[in-house]
């Protein structure tokens, strides 16, 4: 299966199992395909903009960690305090060997996460809240469980923000008080070789 074939294949995924299975068995060759294949920038472009809010000592969650792209970032940032999450056990087997997290843990985006309200300095979230990954409504849970004046930073394609739901949940938690916007990156390739036409946007907000 080729590279492109294999995200193809992940992003048809119809329930969180299949969604897991799928990338448990694309773990392995997940690094070289992204980066190799097509270029994949959004890690290194979140991370720069992580390290323009957040101390270094502050206690970040990598929420869909992946095999940990963003987190050898922040690691050579500086970063030595990072908890990791995802919902493949295969991706996270790949994110322990690099050595990075202080933890690890098989969580899912959407659902209830298993921290104390308040428990991270910040989140950070990669290419995960895209077309049949994390809903909108997994940012509900990233604001409860980041200490106020924290940070919550994640990438959204500008279609995604528009057409599932994005909009309407950062404005209407903002309206609620619980945080407000600091930035909004303009529109930039994250998949240069391979697919040329998609953008990311990275999306800053502080939490009240």
């Amino acid at each position: 299966m080729t590279a492109e074939n294999r995200v193809q294949w992940v992003y048809s995924s119809t329930t969180n199992e299949e969604l897991a299975q799928r990338y448990d068995q694309w773990a392995g060759e997940y690094d070289a395909d992204l980066e190799q294949e097509f270029g994949w920038i959004a890690p290194q472009k979140a991370a720069e903009i992580v390290k323009k809010y957040v101390p270094t000592e502050a206690r970040v969650l990598d929420a869909g960690v992946g095999t940990g792209l963003v987190g050898q970032c922040l690691w050579g940032m500086g970063y030595r305090n990072m908890v990791a999450i995802d919902l493949s056990q295969g991706m996270l087997e790949e994110a322990r060997k690099k050595g990075l997290y202080q933890e690890l843990h098989q969580m899912v985006l959407g659902e209830e996460l298993d921290f104390p309200t308040g428990s991270m300095g910040a989140v950070v979230s990669s290419g995960v809240m895209t077309v049949g990954h994390a809903p909108a409504s997994s940012l509900d849970e990233l604001v409860r469980i980041t200490e106020p004046g924290g940070y919550v930073v994640f990438t959204l394609r500008p279609d995604v923000y528009e057409e599932s739901g994005f909009r309407e949940k950062q404005d209407s938690l903002e309206e609620a008080g619980k945080w407000s916007l600091v930035e909004a990156t303009e529109p930039y390739q994250t998949l240069p070789k391979g697919e040329p036409d998609v953008y990311h946007q990275v999306w800053v907000y502080q939490v009240r």
